[in-house]
């Protein structure tokens, strides 16, 4: 008889003394007497990189959130030891490490604590799954406020929150609930005024706490895998979001249309019903670049398929539709139908690409075409043979871009609704269960297919939206924030997870506007378009069962509104191009929460409405039913109001009235915000002319203005246009100076500025030391033609 089976339970684990260092040349590892290793490296002089191991060694380095073609260098390294403690020393921080327990503390170089812990690393042996439980603790301070994470639906500061990173289809989520679709495990700490950054790198499912369980205590912790976190000091938010978006990569420069108008519904089918919808907007002249088509357009739901009884031309639908300005987007899922006359599966089938059980069959799953298997995206060879599929759908028939969906990976009738966690990928050569690969499977779904679609679109640029990722996609694709609900509650959601997206790296996201499950009031619908044409991905999206969503299924109001805002956001796609651009090359948040935009005032930091469009447009949404206006935070500075061009003075919560057809805006004085013409759909019109709005400032304030071909790649190659504008207002003057870089030419040959605010009669203009007669020039007293080559206007007051 065996006795005495039942195994030790240890509970949690710690790191013991430090036995023993070596020193490389960015790194330092730290021995201790229990076999735990910790590797420090210096990334730069605001980024260090801390690595545990429990095993006496280290796996091998991998991670698919890691932008491998950045660049990284620190000024200084100083490594030095005393009786207690090791010391690394950058030109930025200090990291203390007790010897006795591998205790680490970072401060800034006049000594204040950055970070603390207090029970810090530790861990639980996991029997069940093998390997460890990884957790880490720290010391929550009084006054720290947490900001980041993706799209958790919460209040925008996470302090007293727990949070669940495990991508998750959830239909109908609600407000607080956990987990959603994405995972991004970085958080922004901010406390007196300082920012620094945690980015764990870790897929496995991990949970982070802000103090909600022990009050000042923060802690994150992982069913599995390393203790891999990534500490950045800022001091300011701004170089904590930069410094982690350059370390995750950012996506290439979208095309020019991607920024405008969507439209989308499950589902639009057949044909007739697509050219019933696309002519309505054009009928009427509602801007609307793209089009989508649901899972319905395919034949029973197989990917790479067209149902020929709904679209016996897909080719020629196409093409027509493209005549027409609109640009077909259709969607993509990974389950792949077992269906012996079918031949993506044969294919898979004849390859191995499909994911395994542990013991050696398929994973087999029940989404929409009944039973299927679902492609290893893990494995480069999976990721080759999916790019290829699209040929036909993108190089062939036409279509502009793919929605990946269901990738979370989404299962139905399971519980838990995804893989079984014994399911197995290969993880680029580092063969791993599913507990491991779940969060990244979406990510690398995304991955194949902009692959895919770059291939053959080219010379074009591709565009790519998922619902399911992991820090990281944003270097693939755009994203959408699923399956929300048609409630005012939801419209809030949506607008604190835009912000939060956009300080987690992946800028180029939006929300079902609207509201996909259920159908909003003309009212909510009105409400959600004036906020959803200031998010970086603009589109309507809603479940067919629950009746229509397109603008013109309201009232007359509702459509002059959609007209009215969407209009707008054509007038402002030079500004949002700007805006990419910043993002792309120097990692800018596109959207800036007010506590991102002015950190020293504290009456920013639980604020959750107000954000800041691109640098200059400040937008409060209205968020209840009924409202004739609203209390909102003016942040710091002078701002005009946008539809009466009153100024206001920041710093402090004012009541600002609003028409139905109106949303509370402001513009920052000195700005200058570049406007096209309406188009009913980018590359309509050749633009002519591009405006100029100027609000008037006391002082000095910068300008950009990025152009380029609006697709293509010629941008790479120093064919684009950026206009940098210095605008420097005195009592009795205004001067311009303007100064371009770029070798692309514009099509308009002239700039109509329009002045906002001037405390004075103009007296004379001169344009680059020439004066202009003020009647012989286009100048009303308030708009001004101007030919684009100017280098400076000077405007003289009486």
């Amino acid at each position: 008889m065996i006795t005495n089976t039942e195994l030790e339970y240890k509970g949690d684990i710690y790191p013991s003394k430090i036995i023993s260092y070596t020193k490389e040349t960015d790194s330092v590892f730290f021995y201790t007497d229990n076999d735990v290793i910790l590797k420090v490296t210096v990334l730069r002089d605001s980024m260090i990189r801390f690595r545990y191991t429990t095993k006496g060694y280290f796996s091998p380095d991998f991670s698919y959130a890691i932008d491998t073609n950045q660049s990284h260098g620190f000024n200084e390294f100083a490594f030095t030891e005393s009786a207690e403690y090791y010391e690394i020393k950058t030109s930025k921080v200090l990291l203390k490490i007790r010897k006795s327990d591998v205790h680490k503390t970072i401060y800034d170089l006049d000594g204040n604590v950055l970070l603390d812990e207090e029970i810090g690393f530790h861990w639980e042996e996991s029997y069940h799954w093998g390997g460890n439980i990884v957790k880490m603790s720290l010391v929550s301070k009084e006054g720290e406020s947490y900001y980041g994470m993706g799209d958790k639906p919460t209040h925008f500061n996470l302090k007293g929150k727990r949070v669940e990173n495990w991508a998750t289809d959830q239909y109908a989520f609600h407000k607080d609930q956990e987990p959603l679709y994405k995972v991004v495990p970085f958080y922004i700490g901010l406390h007196q005024k300082t920012a620094y950054g945690i980015f764990f790198d870790n897929t496995f499912r991990t949970f982070f706490d802000f103090a909600q369980e022990r009050r000042g205590i923060t802690s994150f912790w992982a069913e599995g895998g390393e203790m891999n976190y990534y500490f950045i000091y800022g001091p300011k938010m701004d170089e904590v979001v930069t410094t982690y978006t350059h370390l995750t990569g950012k996506p290439e420069l979208p095309p020019l249309w991607t920024l405008g108008y969507h439209q989308c519904k499950w589902s639009y089918y057949p044909e007739s019903k697509v050219r019933e919808v696309t002519s309505k907007f054009r009928e009427l002249q509602i801007p609307c670049d793209a089009i989508y088509l649901d899972i319905d357009y395919m034949e029973g739901f197989r990917c790479f398929t067209w149902n020929k009884e709904y679209f016996p031309d897909p080719k020629k639908m196409v093409s027509e539709l493209a005549e027409e300005g609109f640009k077909t987007v259709v969607i993509i899922d990974p389950g792949i139908k077992i269906d012996k006359s079918y031949s993506v599966y044969n294919e898979a089938i004849e390859n191995d690409y499909f994911c395994k059980r542990a013991d050696g069959p398929y994973m087999k799953g029940k989404v929409w075409p009944g039973e299927c298997n679902f492609p290893d995206y893990t494995n480069p060879a999976v990721r080759e043979w999916w790019a290829g599929l699209f040929k036909e759908l993108i190089g062939e028939i036409g279509v502009k871009g793919v929605w990946n969906d269901m990738n979370e990976p989404a299962v139905m009738e399971v519980p838990g609704k995804t893989f079984p966690m014994d399911v197995r990928h290969n993880y680029d050569g580092h063969p791993c269960s599913h507990r491991k690969a779940h969060n990244i499977y979406g990510t690398q779904m995304a991955r194949a297919t902009y692959e895919g679609v770059k291939r053959f679109v080219y010379p074009k640029r591709p565009f790519i939206i998922t619902r399911s990722a992991y820090s990281g996609a944003q270097r693939y694709t755009s994203s959408w924030t699923g399956d929300n609900v048609a409630t005012w509650e939801h419209l809030w959601i949506a607008n604190i997870q835009m912000q939060r997206m956009s300080i987690s790296g992946m800028g180029f996201t939006g929300s079902d506007i609207g509201g996909f499950a259920e159908q909003p009031s003309g009212e909510l619908y009105a409400r959600w378009i004036q906020l959803g044409v200031f998010h970086p991905f603009c589109r309507t999206h809603s479940s067919g069962d629950h009746g229509d969503q397109e603008p013109w299924s309201f009232d007359e109001e509702v459509v002059h509104i959609t007209r009215k805002f969407v209009s707008l956001r054509y007038q402002l796609l030079p500004y949002l191009y700007t805006m990419f651009w910043n993002y792309i090359n120097d990692a800018v948040p596109m959207l800036k929460p007010l506590v991102y935009f002015d950190q020293e005032d504290p009456q920013t930091h639980y604020r959750t409405d107000e954000f800041i469009f691109g640098e200059q447009i400040l937008v409060c949404p209205i968020l209840e039913a009924n409202s004739q206006g609203r209390r909102m935070y003016i942040p710091t500075g002078n701002w005009f109001n946008y539809w009466t061009d009153e100024v206001v003075s920041g710093k402090r919560e004012v009541w600002v009235a609003t028409d139905y057809d109106q949303i509370p805006l402001f513009v920052k004085e000195g700005a200058i915000i570049p406007k096209y013409p309406v188009q009913q759909y980018v590359g309509e019109k050749e633009i002519t002319e591009v405006t100029l709005e100027v609000y008037f400032k006391l002082g000095k304030e910068r300008s950009f203005l990025y152009e380029d071909a609006q697709d293509g790649y010629d941008y790479n190659k120093g064919r684009y246009s950026l206009l940098s504008f210095t605008l420097s207002g005195k009592e009795n003057q205004l001067v311009i100076q303007q100064f371009k870089e770029g070798k692309f030419e514009t099509t308009y040959s002239k700039f109509r500025v329009n002045l906002h605010g001037l405390p004075f009669k103009v007296k004379n203009i001169y344009v680059d030391n020439e004066r202009r007669d003020l009647d012989k020039i286009e100048f009303d007293g308030q708009s001004l033609v101007i030919e684009k080559e100017f280098t400076e206007i000077h405007i003289i007051g009486e």
